[in-house]
């Protein structure tokens, strides 16, 4: 019986290769699509499972609360060096802890300065907390030794090419002064899903690295670093959480007296987050860039809706074709068929198509996955065997398909009475039904290519708007030297700075210690006397800052170098005689126009004069008195997905993060051009410098990869809705051969049948519009509502998604409307 089943679905496939091909096709590229998809969504969802004991690995995280005077809140996956030792010595859960910082650092090779990709510090054993795979040394003891370094595979064939690297030794140059390091072991690369982003870890003693600002290891004010806890197998993280606030009193200090701010409790909460949770959460950090949940969440279901187009393609077609076989079925059933016999031949077929379809599926996505891995930076690969092998869910899915494909066409295929089908004069091609069900799937399938086309456009748009929106600097012609915060760019910085305003081409040069889109934030409470205190982002600059960065002045002053007020550099290390000295002198500072509104104050120029107080001291040595001189525009130095930040400037001469250089001309020779000046004053550092044009195109480079996605996939979701309404419209054209023939023989034009036919199957997709279109609008209102400001919702997205859904589907149905619509009557009214 099966050899026989087998047999007669061959010969129909055979019999109708139009049919076949459609459906095969349809099939093949929705399966593709899904498994690619799916591949990417486990590939998201999988970042850091790779790590050994992971499921024990935990990042202790600082949740920063929204404080009363304005802060903003948000997790950060970095947090103060001295909770390392607090978490170890409360929670006897805890089997290690090391703390781990990404910091810049220099290494002579062959006498030449080179700058380490991706180097980590560290102040303890890391890899025996990260047991990250080791080709060369022992992980759990490499990093037992101050002085000792481990290198990534491709770091070490970088620095001593094919020799073995351990006991080789590598010279850091760091605060001007040069250290030896002995490499004690190599581990794998790691992979490209793994928050961990390290090519050299550096294993360094706290108090020698940090003695020039020694708060960094005993201020819990001063978070530089990320925090990782090794746990004992079967701890129960939800009572280590909620110990948490008991903890935080015993150890986080209360030393509240000198500013409303002072004690990190008061707005601060702590976390421990899984590894393998970090990848895809809302936390900030010092890794690879996060995902998006959401986004990757919205991909898996666009799979899905991919699928189910496919399957919708199937039965559309196998129900319109049904009648074709009502004979067969009727002449099965007088020769003993049971209806249940039937069912189980018909989905036999599907389930044939359906195992054609995923085998061309697998060879489309093998090829599929390598330009996708390109495209998206990533190493994602199918492995059929194993633990995270795809041939089980390969074959599960395949007998899915064939079932949601095929259980319909096979009831309704099967449901045929043989005495109407059989009587005289009855034709084959005498369809059964009213095509509700196929006209229901027909407007489903295109609902959902026109919604996915509208985000498509909506994601794109938001995207350009975001690159180009006036972020009150000038990114054009603006270069960001980041790195400079060490001892030899501040003893030649004013020589440098002067050297390069002198360069052609080279407009004017300042430091900062705010830049585009660095990650570093520096906030505090700042009070009007009588008003509530106001959290603002508090930020040293030099004189020439605003000039540089291409700022308005909208009232008061720019700092001098000439006033003395105007200076609030404090020393370094701390000096408790200056500190009390600054406090009692007071200083100068500039509001932005955001700082300006916050504090109370109407307009720009009624904040000049006025006077704040906050804290600028590290020793807590009381408020400070700040005079407004200024009041400057709005700058956007992060995403358009963080509000844009109230600011204090202050005027300081050392102590700088950034270097920003205004250039005009070329920028290739620009950046030559201050890279000979910076060798020629600082030879034993390497230029770290990057447009800031560039810097913010690559801020939206995920938004941006995420449009073109959704546009691969909503391209493919229209290819398939198409191949189903081909198959279609060229069964319906010949349904109505006879039709056509008499409309033509009373006088009906060429002209008259195409607008017949066109019609039919446009009014699906006009129907589609109004389905689609609320639902995507709807999706687009709150995805733009994660932007602090965002492009107009109009209705240019939504008439193009579906002027363009509308144009593919006559293109798609025309050719058959054409051919049918000019063949002669004569042959029209013979062909039965």
């Amino acid at each position: 019986m099966w050899r026989n089943y087998l047999i007669v679905g061959i010969r129909a496939l055979l019999k109708s290769r139009a049919y076949a091909f459609i459906n095969i096709v349809g099939l093949a590229i929705g399966l593709a699509a899904c498994l690619i998809i799916l591949t990417f969504v486990r590939y998201e969802f999988g970042y850091d499972a790779w790590l050994p004991n992971a499921e024990n690995t935990y990042q202790f995280q600082t949740i920063y609360l929204p404080s009363p005077t304005g802060g903003r809140g948000g997790t950060s996956q970095t947090t103060a060096y001295v909770a390392e030792a607090a978490i170890k010595k409360d929670f006897p859960q805890i089997e290690r802890a090391v703390w781990v910082s990404s910091q810049a650092t220099t290494i002579l090779k062959n006498g030449q300065p080179a700058t380490v990709k991706k180097p980590y510090v560290t102040d303890g054993a890391l890899f025996d907390v990260l047991r990250v795979p080791f080709v060369r040394g022992n992980p759990t003891t490499a990093l037992d030794d101050p002085h000792s370094l481990v290198l990534s595979e491709t770091e070490a064939r970088d620095q001593f090419g094919d020799v073995d690297p351990i006991g080789r030794t590598l010279t850091i140059v760091d605060g001007g002064t040069t250290t030896d390091y002995r490499v004690t072991g190599v581990f794998k690369d790691l992979p490209k899903n793994s928050t961990l982003d390290m090519t050299m870890v550096v294993r360094i003693d706290p108090g020698l690295y940090f003695q020039k600002s020694p708060q960094a290891i005993t201020s819990w004010h001063w978070q530089n670093g990320s925090v990782y806890a090794r746990v004992k197998p079967g701890t129960d993280i939800a009572a280590m959480e909620a110990q948490l606030p008991a903890w935080e009193k015993r150890n986080v200090p209360d030393d509240a007296g000198s500013t409303p701010k002072s004690n990190p409790g008061d707005f601060e909460n702590w976390h421990f987050a899984n590894i393998r949770d970090l990848h895809l959460s809302k936390s900030f950090g010092q890794g690879r860039a996060n995902g998006d949940r959401q986004s990757i969440i919205t991909f898996g279901v666009v799979a899905l809706l991919i699928l189910a187009m496919a399957c919708m393609n199937f039965t559309n077609l196998a129900t319109a074709r049904a009648s074709q076989r009502a004979r067969e079925v009727a002449l099965r059933k007088v020769l003993g068929a049971t209806r249940g016999q039937l069912v189980g031949q018909f989905l036999g077929e599907s389930m044939m198509v359906a195992a054609i379809a995923m085998l061309i599926a697998l060879g489309l996505a093998e090829l599929g996955i390598h330009p996708l891995n390109a495209f998206l930076d990533a190493d994602m690969s199918f492995r059929y065997l194993g633990a995270h092998g795809v041939l089980l869910p390969v074959i599960l899915l395949t007998l899915l398909v064939g079932l949601a494909g095929g259980l319909y066409p096979a009831f309704f295929l099967s449901r045929f009475e043989p005495a109407r089908i059989l009587k005289a004069n009855k034709s084959a091609a005498d369809a059964e039904g009213n095509g509700r069900l196929r006209s229901l799937l027909v407007i489903t399938q295109f609902a959902v290519s026109i919604g996915l086309i509208a985000c498509t456009a909506v994601v794109y748009g938001q995207t350009v708007y975001a690159r180009n929106v006036d972020a009150g600097f000038k990114r054009d012609g603006l270069l960001q030297l980041n790195g400079i915060s060490r001892p030899q760019v501040d003893s030649v910085a004013p020589t440098l700075l002067q050297e390069l305003r002198k360069q052609p081409g080279i407009a004017d040069a300042a430091r900062v210690s705010l830049g585009i889109a660095t990650g570093n934030n520096t906030d505090g409470d700042v009070n009007v006397p009588g008003q509530k205190p106001v959290d603002l982002g508090i930020y040293g600059v030099d004189t020439h800052a605003f000039d540089t960065l291409g700022m308005k002045l909208l009232a008061g002053r720019n700092f001098s170098e000439s006033i003395g007020l105007d200076n609030s550099t404090l020393p370094n290390p701390p000096d408790l005689t200056a500190e009390n000295a600054f406090v009692a002198r007071g200083t100068n500072v500039i509001l932005s126009e955001q700082a300006a509104q916050r504090l109370g104050f109407a307009t720009p120029q009624a904040a000049i004069g006025k006077q704040v107080q906050l804290s600028f001291t590290s020793l807590n040595t009381g408020l400070t008195t700040a005079t407004v001189v200024g009041v400057v525009s709005d700058v956007r130095y992060r995403t358009i997905r963080q509000p844009i930040q109230p600011i204090l400037y202050y005027y300081q001469t050392d102590g700088f993060n950034q270097m920003m250089v205004r250039f005009s001309g070329d920028p290739v020779a620009a950046r030559a051009t201050v890279e000979r000046v910076w060798k020629r004053s600082i030879a034993d550092l390497p230029l770290n410098a990057r447009f800031v044009a560039d810097i913010t195109h690559d801020l939206y480079n995920a938004d941006e990869k995420r449009a073109q996605l959704f546009g691969m996939f909503a391209l493919l979701a229209v290819l398939i809705g198409c191949l189903g309404l081909f198959g279609l419209a060229a069964f319906t054209a010949e349904r109505r051969t006879k039709e056509i023939g008499i409309r033509k023989v009373l006088g009906a034009r060429t002209r008259d049948i195409l607008q017949l036919l066109v019609w039919q199957f446009s009014k699906p997709v006009l129907i589609a519009n109004v389905i689609a279109w609320p639902v995507a609008w709807w999706m687009m209102r709150e995805w733009l509502n994660t932007f602090d400001i965002r492009m107009s919702l109009g209705l240019t997205p939504f008439l193009m998604a579906g002027g363009l859904a509308l144009l593919v589907a006559i293109v798609t149905i025309a050719s058959h409307a054409w051919r049918v619509a000019q063949q002669s009557p004569v042959k029209a009214l013979r062909y039965e």
